[in-house]
């Protein structure tokens, strides 16, 4: 055989191996995927959306098993059973995080954030690297943020159009200490409850209100039995999607990078569902009867009052170095 031919098929030869090798480093995995978000819900959607690049960028080698509405349990139950390696990944409130990394509460102070593009270049930048790197001695990898948005106040009792009306409701919030502080500060007996009790706890009368993002309120069906709603847009929440860290540690450079970037992707997806969600949800639940009150300037400058002593407290309670990452952030120029 001619040296050129034979050198030409060996090229062949060698270049038909290299994605054989290549696909060959992505093994074949089950990833259970859990949330407390309702079916249908932008969550859940962008669960979905990650399920689907991780099949197509993995060869069909990945499969994503969906796990929303708590079917694996609140929260907390389901951060153990990724710290255990029980559950592969789940998505929930990035303030929840608290309990492990105290520092992710500054998340959760009230009217941090003016817009979800400020949200989105605190979360992407070093303050979001700098507080995912604080769970991984707690079991947890963080693959990315997505977003839950800005939260609002609903009730079953009466009209809140002002600070002065939430005196003695009894309010459910998330399992975290500056949500109990939050709305004690306004006046309201604040219960903390797993999101998948609340429909209940909301019918039976256990509470009288609770909060959450428009999109969420419409999607677990809260209009059913709440009455009153007010855009408080109290506080802003981004949402972590969590890997079981002693799993993540069993898999290879590869599939580590494809999860990752799938995570990315799929938020990129998902923050924009959200945003577009949100005003339709408002509008769709004035429209199912909801009650919806938007306060006035004056009001909004009183729940601001009312709830920086909160604040304050929560952000002296917080790492320095981390809290001059997120003023830093705040502070810098929004860019397009």
């Amino acid at each position: 055989m001619p040296y050129p031919l034979k050198s030409a098929l060996l090229g062949l030869a060698v270049s038909a191996l290299v994605p054989a090798v290549a696909a060959a480093e992505i093994g074949e995995h089950s990833l259970r995927f859990a949330t407390a978000g309702a079916d249908g819900s932008p969550i859940v959607l962008g669960m979905q959306k990650f399920a689907e690049i991780v099949e197509e960028k993995s060869g069909g080698n990945i499969e994503v098993q969906l796990f929303p509405g708590g079917m694996l349990g609140g929260d907390m139950q389901v951060v153990q059973s990724l710290q255990g390696g029980l559950v592969q990944m789940s998505t929930m409130n990035a303030g929840l995080m608290s309990g492990f990394a105290p520092d992710f509460a500054l998340l959760d102070l009230p009217f941090l954030f003016e817009s979800p593009a400020k949200a989105d270049a605190v979360m992407d930048g070093p303050l979001g690297d700098a507080l995912a790197a604080q769970l991984e001695e707690h079991g947890l990898k963080a693959l990315a943020y997505w977003e839950l948005g800005f939260r609002n106040l609903t009730n079953s009792q009466r009209t809140v159009a002002s600070v002065d009306d939430i005196e003695g409701l009894k309010i459910r919030v998330v399992q975290s200490p500056i949500y109990l502080e939050l709305f004690s500060a306004l006046g309201a007996n604040p219960v903390p409850m797993p999101f998948p009790e609340v429909y209940t706890a909301l019918e039976t009368g256990t509470v009288d209100g609770q909060e959450n993002p428009a999109a969420s309120i419409l999607s677990a069906k809260l209009n059913e039995v709440q009455k009153y709603m007010t855009l408080t847009r109290h506080t802003y929440n981004p949402q972590v999607v969590l890997f079981s860290k002693p799993l993540w540690d069993q898999l290879n450079a590869e599939e580590q990078t494809l999860l990752q970037e799938a995570a990315r992707e799929a938020g990129v997806y998902q923050r924009q569902l959200a945003r577009d969600a949100d005003a339709k949800a408002v509008a769709a639940l004035k429209e199912g009867g909801m009650e919806v009150t938007e306060l006035s300037p004056e009001e909004m400058a009183r729940f601001r009052e009312a709830t920086k002593p909160v604040a304050d407290k929560f952000a002296q309670q917080a790492n320095p170095e981390t809290l001059k990452l997120l003023t830093e952030a705040l502070a810098a120029p929004a860019t397009n």
